[in-house]
């Protein structure tokens, strides 16, 4: 569906060639907006070249060098946009130096960018993409009566024995130091916390919540007794996009279709794909993480979809499948 909700307007969108980036990318094009894409390497086609075959870029996409740890090196792109999707951040979950590859990146980069986008008047909104990761860790124990919605803050203390501790740590404390950044220099932003992100590629290397559902189909024996909540892509992105169009959008937008149990998807992936050799066994043999819910509620008011997670999942192997990180 094209529409010209975007037309004459210029945004920026960091990380631009990374897995939720791309999709915003994408679909701004499709709505007619000019986009500013900042990228670390745009000689690197592995970065780009996907980005340069969406429909529109010849006419509408700019690419431009920026550093997360560089200050001013926004300062050029941010200049006369409307609005500015923040989504460059790391995703890694195993780290060998927590400070330098995550939470430096993620909170230098962010105050970076902020810093930036009080020197442009033109802009109206930044849109931070920040993740279920900074809202679910707190003293309420996620038990299946507990229902988490946007009111939810990660705390520290109730993180520290979780296996992505290093990750949930550098997005708790960019969406903190961001909150505390906008309200003292009047900056207009909205935060968007989706769960385990999955659905089709566009970019051609593995991102990290991808490699999650590859490590159950690649012959794998076991799967981890985790619980997680899953959301689709598309709709991440085209949250970020109704996030700035709609005016009276503002604070923080949980994005969950579902919150399901490693042993659900992997029944779910077993009746998709019976030949796969899927992983058939819990890594442990703990009681299974409970799983919770995850208000839907403000999320509808943007108005995301929720495409099932039957779906995203299908879409995901699919993608693996198409871009040869597994063959079947």
């Amino acid at each position: 569906m094209k529409s010209n909700t975007g037309e004459g307007k210029v945004v920026c969108v960091s990380g631009a060639s990374g897995y939720i980036a791309s999709w915003i990318v994408k679909f701004l094009l499709q709505r007619g907006y000019s986009v500013r894409a900042t990228v670390r390497d745009p000689s690197n086609p592995k970065k780009v070249e996907h980005l340069l075959e969406l429909d529109g870029a010849n006419e509408r996409l700019q690419l431009f060098k920026a550093d997360l740890l560089e200050e001013a090196s926004f300062d050029s792109v941010v200049e006369g946009c409307d609005a500015v999707f923040h989504t460059a951040s790391p995703v890694i979950f195993t780290v060998k130096d927590t400070q330098a590859e995550l939470v430096d990146p993620a909170v230098k980069g962010t105050l970076n960018i902020l810093k930036s986008c009080v020197k442009s008047p033109s802009l109206k909104r930044v849109v931070l993409t920040s993740s279920l990761a900074s809202v679910i860790f707190n003293k309420e124990l996620l038990t299946p009566e507990a229902v988490a919605d946007e009111t939810w803050f990660s705390h520290q203390d109730f993180f520290r024995e979780h296996m992505w501790q290093p990750y949930i740590l550098s997005k708790t404390a960019a969406e903190n130091a961001a909150w505390k950044f906008v309200k003292e220099n009047n900056i207009d932003m909205v935060t968007i916390h989706p769960g385990v992100v999955i659905g089709p590629l566009l970019q051609p290397e593995l991102n990290a919540t991808s490699e999650l559902v590859l490590n159950l189909i690649d012959g794998t024996k076991t799967f981890p007794n985790a619980s997680f909540p899953w959301i689709n892509v598309e709709d991440v992105a085209n949250a970020h996009i109704n996030a700035y169009e709609i005016p009276s959008a503002s604070g923080r937008y949980c994005l969950s279709e579902r919150v399901l149990h490693y042993s659900e998807i992997v029944n779910i992936l077993k009746d998709q794909y019976p030949t796969l050799p899927i992983a058939d066994k819990c890594e442990d043999d703990e009681p299974y993480a409970p799983t919770y819910e995850i208000s839907k509620e403000k999320a509808k008011s943007l108005g995301v979809k929720f495409i099932p997670f039957e779906v995203s999942l299908r879409d995901i192997v699919e993608s693996l499948k198409e871009k040869k990180f597994v063959n079947f």
